[in-house]
């Protein structure tokens, strides 16, 4: 079953410029994409993001795992156009 995409992250995309779709590939969640040029796929079907998280377990919960995945992910997230830059920018 494809991820759904949540309205979080059309915005935030649609922000950035971008476009996102579910991911063909079954072990991620989206396909970035700018201009009709596929760019990435993010995001790791089998964990939970800031929307998901929000969505099940409310919004205080969500804001701690965010500061945790920024935290955990402090290297890769600020390389821009990269795969952590988009999961980053899209999912949390």
């Amino acid at each position: 079953m494809p991820y759904h995409i949540t309205a979080y992250t059309y915005k935030k995309a649609k922000r950035l410029g971008l476009q996102v779709k579910p991911a063909r590939q079954a072990t991620k969640k989206l396909d970035v994409f700018r201009r009709g040029k596929k760019l990435a796929s993010v995001g790791f079907y089998g964990m939970n993001d800031y929307p998901t998280y929000v969505q099940t377990r409310g919004r205080s919960y969500a804001n701690k795992r965010r500061r945790l995945y920024k935290m955990r992910h402090e290297k890769d997230r600020h390389i821009k156009n990269s795969r952590g830059w988009f999961a980053d920018q899209l999912l949390w």
